[in-house]
Parts: structure tokens; sequence; C-alpha cells
């Protein structure tokens, strides 16, 4: 017996409200408590850049020395990409709902064509066709893809809310159209952001309420096909055999090299660290100290407590990014918002642990922090959309396109996402002076 919308997706509104009341009164009821998860996503996302563009200027001024470029070239092109991404997230925080739905399967499509691109114009870094160089930038279409897919799977799916019981219309969007963009992400031998794109299609199912059978059969097509990508991939499995043993691999004694240092950088920082700039590990320990494995500089340099900071502020941004999607009572709201929750705590959470020893490395940057333009701006991009989602659920602003409290009423805002169909004819209600001289007329008819 096939489960009916509503109990496909009864558990979920039972976990959110239940979440949803213990927040509310964590909160309490004073004036502004609705505005509280805006203000500290946007605080702990200022707080983690600038963080970043700091460690960046650190952990990659050997490197551009030797380079014959001035210590600071790599921070100063992250913090103009920081800069200018501010004020992109600002501008989309204020931006209309029907926007990411007019885009969706442009986005969609731009992705698909940039991916393909590099087939044609990239380039190869580590091994991964991953760049397009255009006039002295170089930009990494990856990164625009993770939005891409999120907001195209959030149309989609709220496109088909009333038929998620039924798997032809999970897996066929899911696995056909979103599996071109992790396919070919594949294929171009990036498995880190292949595993960010699959959790980003799992999440989204998840929001959705799509029952867990279905869910569940997904999740499982999903850790075959990442179990195949590394068991197919000679030097794959030779990292996750050093991560296994400890051991370097027999014919790739630079295997276990990038993650001893990693260790030895966050074992040497001690309780305060070493001091902001004084890395021992920066100087070719660790490769590409500034990208991949800048937790290792941070926890060398800043200490444990510098560890933890950034922790913690990566713990603030996604609770309370949490705490706005289960406010969501659209459904495109709630996957979207969800899918971008996923991509970027867990990309931070794989970073980490990747880092400290837990996951074998697999080239996944920690977000808002590792250096990289086209990335840093995507993730402010997403954390934009975030922020508009908050204000539409912000109870303070009842009325002005927002839900309306608990009761899941919407303003003008969410009824632009109403499904479009035919126009229902206005009527006017006639009021008792209107019908007072008709009656009049037929009376003296009469």
């Amino acid at each position: 017996m096939q489960n009916t919308p509503q109990q496909a997706t009864g558990w979920w509104s039972r976990a959110r409200n239940g979440l949803d009341s213990l927040f509310r009164r964590i909160e309490g009821r004073g004036a502004g408590a609705g505005n509280s998860a805006y203000y500290l996503i946007l605080g702990s996302t200022v707080a983690l850049t600038a963080i970043g563009v700091l460690m960046v200027v650190s952990a990659s001024s050997v490197e551009s020395i030797a380079a014959g470029e001035s210590p600071y070239a790599n921070g100063l092109k992250q913090g103009v990409v920081a800069v200018l991404g501010f004020v992109v997230m600002i501008l989309i925080s204020r931006s209309n709902v029907r926007f990411w739905h007019r885009i969706a399967w442009p986005a969609y499509f731009l992705a698909v064509a940039l991916l393909l691109a590099l087939f044609v114009v990239g380039t190869k870094v580590n091994g991964n066709l991953n760049w397009i160089n255009v006039g002295g930038f170089s930009l990494q279409p990856s990164e625009a893809a993770k939005l891409a897919m999120a907001v195209w799977l959030a149309h989609v799916l709220f496109r088909k809310e009333k038929l998620l019981d039924q798997w032809k219309h999970v897996y066929i969007p899911a696995v056909i159209f979103g599996g071109v963009i992790v396919g070919i992400v594949m294929v171009q031998h990036d498995l880190g952001t292949a595993l960010i794109l699959m959790s980003i299609l799992f999440s989204a199912l998840f929001f959705a309420g799509v029952n867990y059978r279905i869910l569940g059969g997904f999740g499982l097509l999903l850790i075959g096909l990442a179990g195949m990508a590394a068991l197919t991939s000679g030097n794959r499995m030779c990292r996750v055999t050093t991560w296994v043993t400890g051991q370097a691999c027999s014919d790739d004694y630079d295997s276990a090299y990038q993650s001893t240092g990693g260790l030895y950088g966050l074992a040497s920082g001690g309780l305060l660290g070493t001091g902001l700039g004084q890395s021992r590990q920066k100087y070719s320990w660790i490769p590409e100290a500034h990208n991949d494995f800048i937790f290792a500089i941070i926890g060398e340099e800043l200490g444990l407590v510098g560890a933890v900071v950034v922790l913690v502020l990566f713990a603030v941004l996604g609770i309370n990014i949490y705490r706005v999607v289960i406010r969501q009572e659209q459904l495109f709201h709630r996957v979207l918002g969800g899918a971008i929750m996923v991509w970027i705590l867990g990309q931070a959470t794989v970073n980490m642990a990747m880092v400290t020893g837990l996951l074998p490395v697999i080239g996944v940057p920690l977000p808002l922090i590792s250096y990289g333009g086209s990335a840093l701006l995507m993730t402010l991009i997403a954390i934009g959309v975030v922020l508009s989602l908050a204000r539409d659920s912000d109870p303070s602003r009842a009325g002005t396109g927002g839900v309306t409290g608990k009761s899941g009423k919407s303003g003008k805002g969410l009824r632009l996402l109403a499904r479009p169909g035919k126009p229902k004819p206005r009527t006017t209600k006639k009021t008792t002076t209107d019908r007072a001289p008709r009656t009049q007329e037929r009376a003296s008819r009469s």
C-alpha cells in the first residue's frame, strides 16, 4: 500500500514542529526574537570569512614569495572576492522567490554547459580537470554547479510535491538529471566535489519529505556509486589504504605526506598556537597549505583555541540555518535551505575530518576559509539565499511577504509560489447599498 503525500511528509512535520517549539522557548517572545537567526547567520559568515582572508595571507605567504610575488598576493585576491561576495550576498538576501523559480532550469543547463566546457578549455590542477582560465582569472564551474543543483532540485521537487510518494517521480529527475552533473564531475576525477553534489541530492529528497523506502534506496545507490568511484581509481584506493593503515602506498610514497604534515601542524600548535604567521608546516611541509589543509595551519598558528573558535562558528552557522529551514512551510523554501545547509556544513565537516585523519584525503576545501574565489563567491551567494528565507520566515514581517508565525498562513510573498493554473474570474461582493436600488426597482415594476 502506497503512502499518501500527507503520510509521507508526516514525520517531517512532527519533527519540525517539535524543534521549532524548542527554539522558540530558547529565544523567548520578545521583539526581535524572530530576527536572531538572520543576524547569527550573517555574523558567523562575516567572522569565518574574515578568519579565512587572514589565514590565506599567512598560509600562502611562503609560496607567494617563492613565486616572486608579494606575500599578500593571494590574501588580497581573496579579500577582493570577499567584499564583492558580501555585496552580492546582501542583494540576494532581498531577492524575490520568483527569481529562483525562473532561473532553476537555465541555471541547471548553464552548469552542465560550463562543466562540459572543461573538456575543451579546462586546465588540470593536481590531476583534477576543474579550472577555466579567462583573462587572468580562474573559474571553477563545479562550485557554481553546487548552487545550481540546490536551486534546480528545490524547483523540481516543488513542482512534483503531490507525486513524491511515487518512486518514478523522485528517481527520474534526481537520478537522470542530477546524475548528469555528478557523472561529469566524476569523469573529471574530482571525487570530493562529486560526493558533495551527492549529499545535496540526498538532502533535497530528505527535506522534501520523501518516504524512507525511496530515500533509503536512493542512499544505497549513492553509497554504491561512491564506492565504485573509489575502487576504480588507483590513486583513490591508495588514499583510502593510507588512511586505514597509516602507511604510504608502496608505489606512491607521497600519499601520506600531506595528511601527516597536517597532523604535525595540529599537534605542534598546542593550546594557544605558535602565533599568527609563525607556522613551520607551511614551508612546503604541507602542499597547498592555503587550500584544503588550511585548518591545519589554523590549529598550528592559533592553537586549539583558534580551531575550536572555527568549529563553534560553523556550529552557529549550521544551527541557525537549520532554524530557518524547519520554519519554512513551503516545500521549495525548505528544500533549498536544507540543501544549502548540508552543502556548506557537510563540506566543512568532511574537510576538518580529513585534516584530523578521521577521513581519507579527498580534496574538499573548507567553506569561507580556504583560498579560492569561485568557492567563496558561490558560498556567499548561497548564504544570501538562506538570509532571504530567514527574512521571509520572520514573524515580525507578517503581511509583508513572510510566514505569519506557526499557523503557516502566508502573505503576498508566499502566494507567489502557488502552482500555475487557470486564473479564476474576479467577483465583486455586492454590498447592501448595491442591492437596495435593485430591490426598489423590482418593487416598482411589480
